[in-house]
């Protein structure tokens, strides 16, 4: 009887497509024991039998190369191969390299049903496949689908439940190839065709000047619509549902607790002019669902939804190799863009999409980068909030010192940060017209996790500053960091609490800036000492849960000197 069902084969090759058909939207993600690898998991009923199915990730061999290949190997030895079967995914546009993994499964005594996939891209393709030959030389069923439209997945259950073992005397890498070679001629027919306007597409956006402009066009429309999207969220569901359902709950609850009591200063936290404030009140029931809810989930939404878009059209993996070389330079590869690209919304998904990168040593330079040098929403609401009313000159200004410290910051931690940087080996899929079914699962996914694992997270991070200011801690901070505030950075010293302030909360540091009269230079330094600080507390407690305490406060030290040199320079610099 099978137990599971082990869906297997290379990048691209429509994987979660089919999972998704096979088990719908009630799936879990984990991480492989002792990795950062990711594990999809999700149960298909069979008549009347459940049995598990397994998303592996994408591997082009049993011969491991990187960590994923390493856990697929080890997940298709774990059971009884008499409890198992093994979906091996072939993308039939490219049979004969997908084909290497069949035979190696095949070898390895697995019961295998092949699901050749894609077969109406084959078509458009030119490529012409004999399912009962490869069946005859293969030794096993082969089943053709189309898994953004369903076709094909009713025969693919069907043949599961005739699947058998069927061993293979194994072979070496040059036999395999030949045996592939002679599959190839026997089973395979192709055509002569023009290319159409998707192809030429996709030949433009790998070359390097024509893929540049596009990735940079692409760029620039996903962040507007990102912005569009989660601002509209906010003003027209988030915002309404807080103050117009919300608040009232709160206003009845707030006199009940005392106003001058722990349990309310913990709970509701300071009425700002008589009133909740859920920015700038800092209570577990007001600022703290409001940022998870209000200001951050929006544009998680957002910016999950544009990044399933790339995925699923497969201008991603173009948009990683693209900007390869470049990110290299920093000890990153392509790939480090997502998390870059997610930061630019919320730091918090950013750094958790980091867990994406191979390494330990990319986890920590990308979460660095992303934690100093990018720019979250807030952050860019602080800097048009401080100096959009003098000039687009001083918010440009910004951003070219938060780029010039990213990439300074990256090359030096590429030089000094231990470990290895693996090189980025992509395949690079044709552009698909995305399924929007498969698109809103992926988001809810997503969302899902998102929200698990971050709502705790802030939840945590605004208990701490809460009680940092009930017991008056801030004033510690402000005796310290004086002398270098006025002496270094040219600031009064009543700039302190707002800088420390910044640590915690980009908008109420802006708050606490506007009434000090400070000149345009003056705004221009705070205004980069606050970008390059850590965005908020949610990011270090998210830095931590992801990276440990060594690697917080490494990154935290970094932080300081970052803000030190920057800050002393720009200081007596500008005139």
């Amino acid at each position: 009887m099978i137990k599971k069902i082990f869906l297997v084969g290379n990048p691209n090759v429509g994987k979660s497509v089919v999972f998704s058909r096979l088990t719908g939207v009630q799936v879990i993600s984990s991480n492989y024991a002792g990795t950062t690898v990711e594990i999809m998991r999700g149960v298909l009923k069979l008549e009347d039998q459940e049995i598990e199915v397994i998303d592996l990730p994408g591997t082009y061999s049993l011969e491991p190369a990187s960590k994923a290949e390493e856990v697929v190997v080890s997940l298709l030895n774990e059971p009884a191969k008499e409890e198992i079967a093994v979906i091996n995914i072939v993308d039939s546009t490219n049979l004969e390299r997908n084909l290497y993994l069949t035979l190696q499964l095949l070898e390895a005594g697995l019961p295998v049903i092949v699901c050749l996939n894609m077969c109406d891209e084959a078509e458009h393709h030119g490529v012409s496949i004999e399912i009962d030959s490869l069946e005859k030389l293969l030794g096993v069923a082969v089943v053709p689908t189309c898994a953004i439209t369903g076709s094909g997945i009713k025969t693919l259950l069907e043949k599961i439940k005739d699947i058998k073992n069927k061993p293979r005397e194994k072979s070496s890498h040059r036999d395999r190839w030949q045996a592939i070679g002679l599959i190839i001629e026997q089973a395979q027919r192709l055509t002569h065709r023009h290319h159409n306007l998707r192809e030429v597409l996709e030949d433009a956006s790998v070359r390097p000047f024509s893929g540049a402009l596009i990735a940079i066009g692409v760029m620039l429309a996903s962040f507007e619509v990102v912005r569009f999207i989660g601002e509209n969220l906010i003003s027209r569901i988030a915002d309404p549902i807080f103050l117009n359902f919300y608040q009232p709950l709160l206003i009845k609850l707030s006199p009940i607790l005392g106003d001058e009591s722990f349990l309310h200063h913990l709970l509701i936290g300071d009425l700002i002019n008589g009133k909740i404030d859920f920015k700038q009140s800092l209570g577990l029931l007001t600022t703290a669902p409001y940022i998870e809810f209000a200001m951050v989930l929006p544009y998680i939404i957002s910016f999950y939804f544009v990044l399933g878009l790339l995925e699923d059209i497969g201008i991603l993996p173009r948009l990683a190799m693209l900007l390869d070389n470049l990110l290299h330079h920093i000890g990153l590869h392509g790939f480090a863009i997502i998390p870059v690209l997610l930061g630019l919304g919320c730091n918090v998904p950013g750094i958790l999409a980091t867990r994406n990168l191979e390494s330990r040593r990319e986890r920590f330079i990308a979460a660095t980068l992303i934690s100093i040098g990018v720019p979250c929403v807030a952050l860019q609401a602080m800097i048009f909030g401080l100096l959009g009313k003098f000039s687009g000159f001083y918010v440009t200004g910004v951003y070219l010192v938060l780029l010039v410290i990213w990439v300074v910051l990256g090359v030096i931690l590429n030089h000094t940060a231990k470990g290895y940087s693996p090189e980025l080996l992509v395949e690079i899929p044709p552009y698909r017209i995305p399924a929007l079914s498969t698109l809103c699962k992926k988001l809810l996914l997503r969302i899902k996790g998102f929200i698990i694992e971050a709502a705790p997270l802030v939840l945590l991070g605004v208990l701490i500053i809460n009680v940092l200011l009930y017991f008056k801690l801030f004033d510690l901070f402000t005796g310290l960091f004086a002398p270098v505030v006025k002496g270094l950075f040219g600031l009064p010293k009543e700039s302190v609490v707002a800088l420390v302030m910044g640590l915690f909360r980009k908008d109420v540091a802006v708050g606490m800036l506007m009434p000090l009269a400070l000149s345009v230079k003056q705004l221009f330094i705070a205004a980069v000492l606050l970008a390059v600080s850590f965005p908020c507390a949610a990011t270090f407690v998210v830095f931590f849960k992801e990276l440990g305490l060594r690697d917080l406060l490494k990154a935290t030290l970094i932080m300081c000197v970052v803000a030190l040199v920057t800050g002393t320079l720009l200081n007596f610099a500008i005139r």
